[in-house]
C-alpha cells in the first residue's frame, strides 16, 4: 500500500480502477523552494494559510505537546513508536515549528495505498505442511483494510473457532470487518485453511502458507484502500503492545507510497524499524510500479515506503504462470525495482508469487468492482454449477507476494520460536533461487493494452532471488551475533562510474563465496568479494550496450544525482499478466 493514501497495490478488473489509480500515480516532489528548513519535508508547502496534518518527530526523549500548542496547534494523537505526535496546525506556523531544536523533522500525513494453489508448490509450502510446519501458535498482525470475522478459511479445522484473534480499526468512523476486500485476500494467502476448497468434490485447493497460523486484524485502510501515516504507525503500535499476548512474531504490510526522503527521517520507516527491533518481523510488498519509465529508469529505483527500509523484508512479485513447477516462472513487469530513492538500497530483498493469487473472497468494494477477477466453480469444483464462486478470487500484485513470505516467516517461527528478524530475513535471502537461475530477460504481455514488457532477472529486481520455503526451514547458517540484517547499499564511484555493494552484516558465514546472492552475483564470474564489499563492474549488471546501461540507471541526472524527480505513473493496469 502506499502511505499518502493507504490504498491497495493490487490493480484488477479489465479497467483501471479508482483504487489502482491511487496506487499508481506517483507523485511530483514538490520543489524544495516550499521547505526552507531542512527538518520539514520537501512535500509540505510552508507559504499558505491552509491548516495541515503533519507527524512531528522529535529528538530522544525531547517529545511534546507544548511545541505544537505554541504555535497554534493541536495534537491529534501520540505517535510513540517515532517519538512524535500528530498534529494540525497552520502551514505557515511550520517554520517556527522547525526552529526548534527539540524538533528532528516534520512530514506530512501521507496517503497509503495497498500495494495459492500453484504458488504453494512453487515456493514448496506444500513440503513443509506435509512435516508438521503449519504456522501453528504464530501471530501474524495484517495492517491492512481489515479482515472478515467469520471466514471459514480463517477458523480452526472445524469451521467454527475463527483465527483472527484480534480487531481493531484505526479508521475513524467504521467499524471492524473488511469493506474492500484487499486485507481478507491478504490474510488468505497467509492463513487459510481452505475448508472452503477441501474434498472430493474440489479439483483444486485454495490454501494459505501457513494454515494454522492466528491473524491480528489491524485496520487501516477505508473501504477504497485510501489511508495514512499516522493511521499505519498507529497500528504499528498497537501490535508492538500486543506482541506479547497473541504471540505477534510477523507483521505484514501489503501498502505503501512513493518515497520522499530518506529513511532516516520518513516516520513509516521509523515505524517499522520500531517493530522490527521490538522482534517482529516486518514484512513489506516492493510497490507495483515496475513499468513506470516516466523518470526514464525502465522502472527502476521505484520501490515504495516502507519497503525501502533497509530492516525490513521487501517482497517483489513473480508470475508462476499457473503452474506447480518453478521451472517456468518470471519475474512480474509491475513489481517494482530498486535500489531506492535517496539511498540506494538494495530492493527487494526476495520476491514471491504474486500473479493472480487465488485467496479469500470478501465481497467489498475491491471485489464488488471487479467482476473480471471472479472465480467460476468449474474450475475448482466438481458439482456441475457454473456460476461464480462466492468463497475466492484473484488478485494480482506485490500486495499478494508480500504474504507468502509472511507466511514462510511464521513456519520458520513455528519450528524454531529463538529465531531473531535478523535471522530469519538471512535465511530466507540465503536460501532463494537466485537469479542467476534464471534467464537474462523475460517477456509479459498485459492481458488488457496487449502491450509487451521485457523485464531483466537482476538483482534489483529480485533481490537475493525467489522464496525457497523448504530450503530456508532447513537453513542452519548462523549471523555475526549484534549484527543486523540490513539490506545493502549501493554506492557509486562518480569518478569511475564503479558501483560496489556496501555490505553491513560482517563476516558471518553469510558472506562466504555463495554470499546472499550467489556465486555469479548476477550472472557472469566476474563478481567477486572483497573485505565487505562485493563489486562489480558495468557488464555484470548489463552490459554496455545494453538498453540499460549507465545512461539509464546510473546517469547522474537520474538517480545518483542530487536531486530526483519522480514522475506521473503511466496509467496501466495491473490485472495480472500473461
Amino acid at each position: 500500500m502506499n502511505i499518502t493514501h493507504l490504498t491497495s497495490e493490487t490493480n484488477v478488473g479489465g479497467k483501471l480502477s479508482r483504487l489502482s489509480t491511487a496506487l499508481l500515480a506517483f507523485g511530483l516532489l514538490i520543489p524544495a523552494a516550499f521547505a526552507k528548513n531542512p527538518k520539514i519535508a520537501q512535500d509540505l508547502d510552508t507559504t499558505n494559510g491552509a491548516t495541515v496534518d503533519v507527524i512531528v518527530q522529535f529528538q530522544p526523549g525531547k517529545a511534546s505537546h507544548s511545541p505544537i500548542q505554541a504555535q497554534g496547534g493541536q495534537v491529534k494523537a501520540d505517535l510513540n513508536a517515532v517519538n512524535g505526535v500528530l498534529a494540525s496546525l497552520p502551514a505557515r506556523a511550520l517554520e517556527a515549528l522547525a526552529d526548534n531544536p527539540n524538533v528532528k523533522y516534520i512530514s506530512p500525513d501521507r496517503p497509503v495505498a495497498g500495494a495459492l494453489e500453484y504458488a504453494n508448490p512453487a515456493v514448496g509450502a506444500n513440503i513443509a505442511r506435509s512435516y508438521g510446519w503449519t504456522g501453528a501458535g504464530i501471530g501474524v498482525a495484517v495492517i491492512d483494510s481489515g479482515v472478515e470475522e467469520d471466514l471459514r478459511d480463517l477458523s480452526g479445522t472445524r469451521g467454527t473457532v475463527f483465527r483472527t484473534v484480534y480487531h481493531e480499526t484505526f479508521v475513524p468512523g467504521t467499524s471492524i470487518g473488511d469493506n474492500n476486500a484487499h486485507g481478507s485476500h491478504v490474510a488468505g494467502i497467509i492463513a487459510g485453511n481452505a475448508i472452503n476448497s477441501t474434498g472430493s468434490k474440489y479439483s483444486r485447493t485454495f490454501m494459505g502458507i501457513a494454515p494454522e497460523a492466528n491473524i491480528i486484524d489491524l485496520r487501516v485502510l477505508d473501504m477504497y484502500g485510501a489511508g495514512t501515516d499516522s493511521r499505519v504507525i498507529s497500528a504499528l503500535q498497537r501490535a508492538i503492545a500486543l506482541k506479547s499476548q497473541y504471540n505477534i512474531r510477523v507483521i505484514n504490510l501489503s501498502l505503501g507510497r512513493s518515497v520522499k526522503e530518506s529513511y532516516t527521517l520518513d516516520p513509516l520507516c521509523q515505524a517499522v524499524e520500531a517493530a522490527w527491533k521490538a522482534g517482529i518481523v516486518v514484512v513489506a510488498s516492493a510497490g507495483n510500479q515496475g513499468r513506470n519509465n516516466s523518470a526514464r529508469t525502465e522502472g527502476y529505483a521505484t520501490i515504495s515506503s516502507p519497503g525501502n527500509d533497509p530492516f525490513v523484508i521487501t517482497v517483489g512479485a513473480m508470475n508462476d504462470l499457473s503452474s506447480p513447477t518453478r521451472a517456468d516462472d518470471k519475474i512480474a513487469s509491475y513489481s517494482s525495482k530498486g535500489p531506492s530513492l535517496f539511498d540506494h538500497i538494495v530492493k527487494p530483498d526476495i520476491v514471491a508469487p504474486g500473479n493472480r493469487i487465488i485467496s479469500v473472497l470478501k465481497s467489498g468494494w475491491l471485489s464488488d468492482n471487479n467482476p473480471g477477477n471472479a472465480i467460476l466453480f468449474p474450475y475448482y469444483i466438481q458439482s456441475g454449477r457454473t456460476d461464480v464462486s462466492l468463497n475466492y478470487f484473484k488478485l494480482s500484485g506485490t500486495s499478494m507476494a508480500a504474504p507468502m513470505v509472511s507466511g514462510a516467516a511464521a513456519l520458520m517461527l513455528q519450528k524454531n520460536p529463538a529465531l531473531t528478524p535478523d535471522l530469519i530475513k538471512a535465511r530466507l535471502m540465503r536460501t532463494a533461487t537466485k537469479p542467476s537461475a534464471f534467464p537474462l530477460y523475460s517477456t509479459s504481455t498485459d492481458p488488457v493494452t496487449g502491450a509487451i514488457y521485457n523485464t531483466r532477472h537482476d538483482i534489483f529486481s529480485m533481490g537475493a532471488g525467489y522464496l525457497d520455503v523448504w530450503a530456508a526451514l532447513n537453513d542452519t547458517s548462523t549471523a555475526t551475533a549484534g549484527k543486523p540484517a540490513l539490506s545493502p547499499k549501493a554506492v557509486r564511484n562518480s569518478s569511475t562510474g564503479a558501483v560496489s555493494l556496501s555490505v553491513l552484516w560482517g563476516d558471518s558465514v553469510l558472506w562466504g563465496d555463495s554470499v546472499l546472492w550467489g556465486n555469479s552475483f548476477i550472472w557472469g564470474s566476474a563478481a567477486f568479494v572483497s573485505g565487505t564489499s562485493v563489486l562489480w563492474g558495468d557488464s555484470i549488471v548489463w552490459n554496455n550496450s545494453s538498453a540499460a546501461g549507465n545512461s539509464v540507471l546510473w546517469g547522474d541526472s537520474v538517480l545518483w544525482g542530487d536531486t530526483v524527480v519522480q514522475g506521473e505513473a503511466p496509467a496501466i493496469a495491473i490485472n495480472g499478466e500473461n
